[in-house]
């Protein structure tokens, strides 16, 4: 098939839009813009493995140096897409280039949500988003250093880990009663509260930061002023305080924009010849009956294969269920579902969770909308399978380990 493809947004979810437009045997013009200077990425690492030091920063990007020419793939780094002409097919970058396509292809994330309050701009403050972020963050999380953590979100959470095992004081601020409330609701948002707790960590909940106090010079970081007129001293403060999708290009082309570009199962937007995968897609999913917004990785990993499909002219939707993962300390997790507006009746924990070896279930009206697995493994395609056959399990048996998971669907 050829044509022309422009994608913009050159991170996991663009890389993986043109390799799966490449691998369907897409033989037209192919060109990828991103913002950054770096090649495409995977930003798990950034605040996993390569800020534990424990993996090498080049095992965090998406492709080798080469593979973009060798796929005749015009890749265009620090570079940014100012204007979409959905009526003349063009894209208009920061240097005045215009860009034809037929297909246009939006995967332009998400970013940090900034820290508004008085000393937020001084030095020590910062953000973890791109590569450059994780490089300076770990060169600074040296032993003794006195980090503090705004937020108790996924981010913030591994950041505090990858500081504690550096050997940092480590403070995590979280305005909620427990961290990841929101996320996994009190039951098992206290383990993550515990864990951090069991590893030094300051866990302060029900705190509102009302200011980043300076040193003496009046320039860097030295303390944070919490509401109730308390202080955390500080060398170092990472905001971690979730994400905005980055949806001012579609919405200023006229597209359908409601908490993220709004598309349809096969991810095409408003406009049938742009689509939009990863963070900024809310998407029409076919098992869960409404619009979803994922950011989480593994919707930048797999929404591209239906983008190109749909480019290429295939009837394939996307149906895949959400899904994210984290490793905190010696936990390591997975969460597959999505419990929704509607919430859920009850968690049913199949495991110990004082040990944190479990398997744990989100239940409404009896059946299966979401689980996660805590240090047990190879139980994501068994979870999978439950929540998508909309079965009616009985919570002794969902509870009762000496029961397959297998035997429940």
């Amino acid at each position: 098939m050829s044509g022309r493809v422009v994608v913009v947004g050159a991170g996991l979810a663009g890389a993986k839009t043109v390799e799966a437009l490449r691998a369907g045997g897409y033989d037209g013009t192919v060109t990828l813009i991103g913002t950054e200077t770096d090649r495409p990425y995977e930003r798990p690492p950034l605040s996993k493995g390569y800020l534990l030091g424990t993996d090498e920063r080049d095992a965090a990007f998406v492709h080798a140096a080469d593979w973009y020419a060798a796929h005749d793939v015009d890749l265009r780094t620090g570079t940014t897409v100012r204007t979409l002409d959905l009526a003349g097919h063009d894209v208009i970058d920061d240097t005045g280039t215009r860009t034809g396509f037929d297909h246009l292809v939006l995967a332009t994330g998400s970013e940090p949500r900034r820290l508004d309050v008085p000393g937020a701009q001084l030095d020590g403050v910062v953000y973890l988003r791109t590569l450059g972020d994780s490089d300076r963050l770990r060169a600074a999380l040296v032993p003794g250093t006195r980090v503090v953590v705004v937020g108790g979100g996924w981010i913030g959470l591994e950041v505090a880990a990858a500081a504690r095992a550096a050997g940092c004081e480590v403070s995590v601020l979280v305005r909620d009663p427990m961290p990841l409330l929101h996320v996994l609701g009190p039951e098992l948002a206290a383990m993550f509260a515990d864990l951090h707790r069991g590893n030094g960590v300051d866990l302060r909940t029900r705190t509102e930061v009302a200011e980043v106090v300076a040193t003496g010079d009046g320039t860097r970081v030295g303390a944070v002023a919490l509401a109730d007129g308390t202080q955390v001293d500080a060398d170092l403060v990472v905001v971690g305080i979730g994400a905005a999708p980055r949806v001012g290009l579609a919405r200023d082309a006229g597209l359908t924009v409601e908490d993220g570009v709004v598309v349809d199962a096969h991810l095409r937007s408003s406009d049938p010849h742009v689509l939009a995968v990863g963070d900024i897609a809310r998407a029409a999913h076919p098992l869960l009956g409404t619009h979803v917004r994922v950011e989480h990785w593994a919707t930048a990993l797999n929404q591209p294969a239906t983008a190109a499909a749909t480019i290429l002219g295939r009837d394939e939707p996307y149906d895949r269920l959400p899904y994210f993962f984290t490793d905190q300390y010696e936990l390591g997790m997975e969460y597959v579902g999505w419990v929704g507006p509607h919430g859920y009746d009850e968690v049913v924990v199949r495991g110990d969770l004082g040990s944190r070896e479990l398997v744990a279930f989100w239940r409404r009206e009896g059946r299966v909308v979401a689980g996660m697995n805590v240090n047990v493994w190879d139980v994501v395609d068994d979870v999978q399978a439950l929540i998508r056959s909309g079965a009616v399990v009985e919570r002794d048996r969902l509870a009762d380990t000496s029961v397959p998971l297998t035997d429940l669907v």
